[in-house]
């Protein structure tokens, strides 16, 4: 037994040694072919890319390595280059793209590239190509003979190849860590972004026969995968960041998500508009899990247009502030509505459907007056936006945006309201209606009594119904107001004070001689008040919207302009007396004296 077993060690190591031996003389082979074939390689790569690129592309690279035995090789200090005056000759031939690149890297690492079967079956099959922390420049320049072409190659790399090889093939290019800039050159003053830090995998890139006309592939690749995780940004004015979380996009789905997308103020409420000098609306926007699909990339690659047939936002927060304390910048805001931002936004943009779930939108503001800051709410905010373009051509079938939604004012009362945005308007035109249902009144003094000096004591709302048509400058329409049970108290600002003081006589006054308790009245007459408002062209588009409904509102309790004169002139007139009879007091006590 002993024999038998030292005799099967020996056949082992002889094994071992044999495999040894012709693993060196392998791996020295290897070396030898890489040494000697090195220049050829490099020539041939060096053609491979002139010729199949039309003589618009050249690479430079400093060393070749390569590893016959495990089938891989790397390339160093790599840059790809376009040659300018074959771009030139090209756009005069009308074969020119839309977009050229340039590319440097340190380094490109090819892996199993299969060498045999290049000289058996003449075929290039390589499983990756890995590019590590790449610098890319992509330059845009818009050409109308590419308008409609198909997002394929004008002329096939096939018959650049045909000679000596069947086909080209790579399983995967991997971009990782892409330092990214777009150069616009479609404008007189070439425009530049960057990003940085995006990984792009390229799947089943081919070159044979017939793959420059199949319609399953872009540019010869059966897919495009983008992704970018935890991006961060400021904004040109240095007030925000915006961040990206998890963003990822596949074009053979042409859907595109995100996880998150924030804009986040560096400042306070308080001290945003401080460190602006002037008053100035402060946004804070948090949107999860939010999916566009449809995306078409070619048209995004040639002309950088998003075109999509649907967007999904489900979850997040859409909060406005603005102190009203401090100066105005002294300016209009005009073209500052949500439709008119959306004309103003360079690249053109097209979301057919956009569907919102569970919203919360906010709306505040510190008032100079009451010292105070108030706030309105609309909380589970749902419903669909159609029409979210800037493109003429779409313009021009459908001028309109159309927004139907669902949400629920202050958290209690369920309001269904619909916008209808006229996208051509110069003068930003826009209409809306909709319908409150049930709340208690006692809800909206988060925001009357900071905003309006005005405490709704009791009072439950039936009904609130409204349709409105506006522009920058004025609003007009109708409400009706159906309420039970109304009384209100009036409040004043006492220096010195941080609270708002209540005025109970004169509160007392107008629930007893100016304010309707109930609407319609136990004789069933019903009050509905026409609007007509004229915009303060210093106020934004939430605070113009809530100003034309609270004056509807307030001419329908009661409180028309004339009565509100009559109850303030009654208040000042009271103050007078009050100030005159501390007056007298104080006189008195000084002649005891």
């Amino acid at each position: 037994m002993m024999r038998k077993t030292r005799k099967t060690f020996t056949v082992i190591k002889w094994v071992a040694a044999v495999m040894f031996l012709l693993f060196v003389a392998a791996d020295a082979m290897s070396w030898y072919l890489s040494v000697k074939l090195r220049p050829v390689i490099m020539k041939e790569l060096k053609d491979l890319v002139l010729n199949s690129t039309d003589s618009l592309y050249r690479i430079e690279f400093s060393t070749v390595n390569t590893n016959f035995l495990l089938g891989n090789a790397s390339v160093s200090n790599v840059k790809i280059i376009p040659d300018t005056l074959i771009f030139n000759k090209l756009i005069k031939l009308k074969r020119a793209p839309n977009n050229i690149y340039e590319v440097s890297l340190k380094k490109l690492t090819i892996r199993n590239f299969h060498p045999f079967s290049i000289y058996k079956d003449k075929e290039l099959s390589v499983e990756q190509l890995l590019f590590e922390h790449p610098k890319v420049v992509m330059i845009n320049r818009q050409f109308d003979f590419n308008e409609n072409r198909p997002p394929r190659p004008n002329k096939s790399p096939y018959e650049y190849i045909s000679k000596l090889l069947k086909l080209v093939s790579v399983n995967t290019i991997s971009l990782k860590d892409v330092s990214f800039k777009y150069i616009n050159k479609n404008v007189p003053v070439p425009e530049v972004d960057s990003l940085d830090k995006l990984d792009i995998t390229l799947k089943d890139w081919l070159i044979d026969a017939n793959s420059a006309t199949d319609p399953t592939r872009i540019y010869l690749l059966k897919d495009v995968l983008i992704n970018l995780n935890d991006y961060q940004f400021a904004t040109p004015d240095s007030l925000y960041h915006i961040q990206l979380n998890e963003f990822s996009f596949a074009a053979s789905t042409g859907k595109l998500n995100v996880k998150k997308f924030a804009v986040v103020p560096r400042y306070s409420e308080m001290d945003f508009g401080r460190k602006v000098g002037f008053s100035k609306e402060r946004f804070s926007i948090q949107l999860s899990d939010i999916s566009l699909s449809g995306i078409d990339l070619p048209l995004y690659i040639k002309k950088q247009e998003l075109a999509a047939q649907e967007m999904n936002i489900t979850n997040g927060f859409v909060s406005v502030f603005n102190n009203n304390e401090l100066p105005s910048q002294g300016v209009a805001r005009v073209g500052k509505f949500p439709h008119q931002l959306l004309q103003m936004v360079k690249a053109q943009l097209t979301v057919k459907k956009l569907n919102l779930s569970d919203v919360d939108i906010s709306y505040a503001e510190f008032d100079s007056d009451s010292k105070q800051k108030g706030r309105i709410t609309f909380e589970k905010t749902s419903g669909t936006i159609l029409n979210v373009t800037n493109e003429e051509k779409v313009k021009a079938k459908n001028p309109f945006m159309l927004a139907n939604l669902k949400t629920y004012m202050m958290g209690q009362g369920k309001l269904m309201v619909n916008f209808k945005f006229d996208l051509n308007a110069k003068n930003g035109a826009f209409s809306y209606q909709g319908e409150l249902g049930d709340m208690d009144g006692g809800f909206l003094n988060r925001i009357t009594k900071p905003l309006g000096m005005l405490q709704v004591n009791s009072g439950m709302v039936k009904k609130l119904s409204f349709n409105v048509v506006a522009d920058e400058a004025k609003a007009s329409g109708d409400l009706n107001f159906r309420y039970k049970d109304l009384s209100i108290g009036l409040m004043k600002k006492v220096e010195g004070k941080n609270r708002l003081v209540k005025l109970g006589l004169f509160s007392m006054l107008a629930n007893s001689l100016v304010i309707r308790p109930d609407n319609p009245d136990d004789k069933g007459k019903m009050v509905g008040a026409s609007i007509y408002f004229q915009r303060d062209p210093r106020i934004s588009f939430f605070s113009f919207i809530w100003k034309t409904l609270l004056q509807g509102i307030k001419y329908t309790v009661g409180l028309t302009p004339e009565k509100q004169a009559e109850i303030d002139a009654q208040i000042a007139k009271f103050e007078k007396m009050k100030n005159d009879r501390e007056q007298r007091r104080e006189a008195r006590r000084r002649r005891k004296k």
